[in-house]
């Protein structure tokens, strides 16, 4: 995987009481709610589960973003899953 470097001075990182890892959730949370980021993604910047950024997202109060047209490749999916 092809990956870009971001430099941040220490004391901006200590300053803000973050880890690096914290840091990266923090921006994945930021992305994701500006509709930046698909979950997916937003999951990989952070560095951490499905459940456990859903868990992040929900103890923020940001919404799932879940439009019609996620429901429908939903519903294409389980019917090539033999599901529906």
């Amino acid at each position: 995987m092809d990956s870009v470097s971001i430099e941040v001075p220490r004391d901006i990182i200590e300053s803000a009481q973050l880890t690096v890892q914290e840091i990266k959730l923090e921006i994945a949370v930021l992305l994701y709610a500006q509709r930046r980021l698909p979950i997916g993604k937003a999951c990989e910047l952070a560095g951490v589960t499905l459940p456990e950024f859903r868990k992040t997202l929900g103890s923020r109060r940001i919404p799932a973003h879940y439009d019609p047209e996620d429901l429908e490749d939903d519903v294409e999916t389980l019917r090539r899953l033999g599901r529906l």
